[in-house]
C-alpha cells in the first residue's frame, strides 16, 4: 500500500511531535511514524525536563529564552480544550555554581546581550539565600573509591549564577502527547508501533519511507527526529559519514530520593547544576529530589551500540555515587536503601549541541543529537525546523546562507547555522547535560 503526504516525520517524541504540529500549522499534510505505542514514550519519557538558559552559544541561549514563552502559555500553544490535561511549568528558578567547567562566564555574557534576567551571587549570598546548601568547594568530582571523594574541603565555591525564570516541566510524556494531539487536530496522521525499514530516494532526493508492514509513505520531505535511532535512519538514507557532526546513542540514569528532613523541597528547592560535586538536581513532587549526572570526567559515559538492547535497570554503584554527591552539597540529605529513578537512552553529538539542519540528500532534514538537554527547546526547535524546511524547499541555500529565525515571543535572533551538521567541532566544548 502506498500513501502520499507532504512530509513524513520519523519519531514522535517531544520534538518529533512538535515538528509534526508546526508543519501541520503551516498547511502541510504530515504523517508521523513512531516505533513505540504512543507519543513521548522513548527518550522524552526519561527526560528531567529542566528549563534553563545557560548555554555556550548565543543561539542556544536565544532558543532557550524563546522556548520559555511556550511553557508559560502551553495550553494556548497546543490549543488544549478546557479540562484537558496539560503539564505544569514550575518556575522555581535555577542555580549554576561558579566552578571550573560550569561555563557561567560566557553564559552571563549572552544573558547581558539578550536581556536574560540573572543574579551573580557570591558564596555568602548563596548560603544566605539557600541555607540548605553547603557552599564549600568539594571538587573536582571523584568516584567513591577515590579518597578525594571523602576529603573535607578547605575553601568555598565562587558563588552561583541565579536564573529566576528557570524551572522544570512536570510531565514530559504528556507534553509530547499534547503536541501529537494538536497535530492530529489539524489533520496530521500518526502511525504508532511501526518501524521505518528504508528511506526511499528518487532522482537525487528523498521520496518517503517504507515501513515494516509493507506500507510506503511517499513525500518530498522526510524529517529524522528518531532520537537514539537517528544514526540508523541516516544510514538508511545513505548519509553515514556525510557530515562533520555525527550522533551516537548513550544510556543515562536519573535518580529520585526523598528531600532532607525538615525541609519542604517543593517550596524551598530549585533546579541546580553542580559541576563541583558532579550532579544536577531539581524538585520532584511530592517533596523529593531528582538527581542526574553531569558527565564528570571521572564517570564512564554509557555509550551503547543498540539502544534497544540497553539495560533499563538502575545501577547501584551509580545511584550511591550520585546521591552521595548530592548529600555533600545538600545538608541532611540521606542515602535511602531503596533506589528509585528512570533509565533512558538519547543521542549525543561530539560537541553536545543538537543538529537542526537539512542534509546532503535533498528533502531530508534532521533534528537530532539532542544530547539530553533539548527538552526545554522542543517547541521552539520545532518552530525553527518548520521555518527551515519551508525556506529550503522554496530554494534557499541554507549551507551558504544560514537561516536566522526571529523568535516568536521576544523576537530574538536564532542563527540556525549554529546547529549545522557541518559546523566546526569545538575541542573545548563543555561535556555536560544539566537536564
Amino acid at each position: 500500500m502506498t500513501r502520499r503526504f507532504d512530509a513524513v516525520v520519523v519519531g514522535a517524541g517531544v520534538i518529533g511531535a512538535g515538528v509534526s504540529y508546526e508543519l501541520s500549522r503551516r498547511g502541510l499534510a504530515t504523517v508521523s511514524v513512531e516505533r513505540l505505542p504512543g507519543a513521548g514514550q522513548g527518550s522524552t519519557s526519561a527526560s528531567s525536563a529542566v528549563v534553563r538558559f545557560n548555554y555556550s552559544t548565543r543561539a542556544g541561549v536565544a532558543m532557550a529564552v524563546e522556548g520559555l514563552g511556550y511553557w508559560q502559555r502551553w495550553r494556548e500553544h497546543v490549543a488544549a480544550p478546557p479540562g484537558a490535561p496539560v503539564p505544569e511549568f514550575v518556575q522555581c528558578g535555577m542555580l549554576v555554581l561558579k566552578v571550573p567547567g560550569s561555563n557561567h562566564e560566557p553564559a552571563a555574557e549572552h544573558f547581558d546581550a539578550l536581556g536574560v534576567p540573572y543574579e551573580d551571587l557570591d558564596a555568602g549570598e548563596l548560603e544566605r539565600r539557600f541555607p540548605y546548601l553547603d557552599a564549600r568547594k568539594f571538587g573536582p568530582p571523584a568516584r567513591m573509591d577515590d579518597e578525594r571523594f571523602w576529603a573535607e574541603p578547605d575553601s568555598h565555591v565562587d558563588g552561583a549564577i541565579w536564573m529566576p525564570e528557570g524551572g522544570y516541566v512536570t510531565d514530559p510524556m504528556l507534553t509530547a502527547r499534547n503536541l501529537a494531539d494538536a497535530a492530529a487536530a489539524l489533520g496530521g496522521t500518526f502511525h504508532y508501533g511501526r518501524t521505518v525499514v528504508d528511506v526511499l530516494r528518487e532522482g537525487g532526493r528523498v521520496a518517503g519511507v517504507a515501513l515494516d508492514d509493507g506500507t510506503e509513505l511517499r513525500a518530498p520531505v522526510v524529517v529524522n527526529v528518531a532520537g537514539p535511532h537517528s544514526s540508523h535512519i541516516n544510514r538508511m538514507a545513505g548519509l553515514e559519514g556525510a557530515a562533520i557532526i555525527s550522533t551516537r546513542p548513550m544510556r543515562r540514569e536519573v535518580y529520585v530520593v526523598p528531600g532532607p528532613d525538615g525541609l519542604d523541597f517543593d517550596d524551598a528547592g530549585c533546579v541546580m547544576g553542580d559541576l563541583d560535586c558532579g550532579f544536577y538536581l531539581r524538585p520532584e513532587r511530592p517533596n523529593n529530589i531528582l538527581i542526574g549526572s553531569v558527565e564528570a570526567a571521572c564517570d564512564e559515559l554509557g555509550w551503547v551500540d543498540d539502544p534497544d538492547a540497553a539495560s533499563l535497570t538502575l545501577t547501584r554503584s551509580e545511584f550511591e555515587t550520585h546521591v552521595l554527591r548530592g548529600a555533600r552539597r545538600i545538608r541532611n540529605l540521606g542515602l535511602p536503601h531503596e533506589q528509585r529513578g528512570v533509565v533512558g537512552v538519547y543521542d549525543v553529538t561530539e560537541d553536545w549541541l543538537p543538529i537542526y539542519d537539512r542534509t546532503d540528500l535533498d528533502g531530508f532534514y534532521v533534528a537530532i543529537g539532542t544530547s539530553g538537554n533539548q527538552f526545554k527547546n522542543a517547541a521552539i526547535a520545532a518552530h525553527c525546523m518548520a521555518e527551515l524546511i519551508i525556506e529550503v524547499e522554496a530554494g534557499r541555500d541554507h549551507d551558504a546562507d544560514p537561516l536566522v529565525v526571529q523568535g516568536p515571543h521576544l523576537g530574538l535572533p536564532i542563527d540556525l547555522g549554529t546547529f549545522s551538521r557541518n559546523r566546526p567541532l569545538d575541542a573545548d566544548a563543555p561535556v555536560n547535560v544539566l537536564g
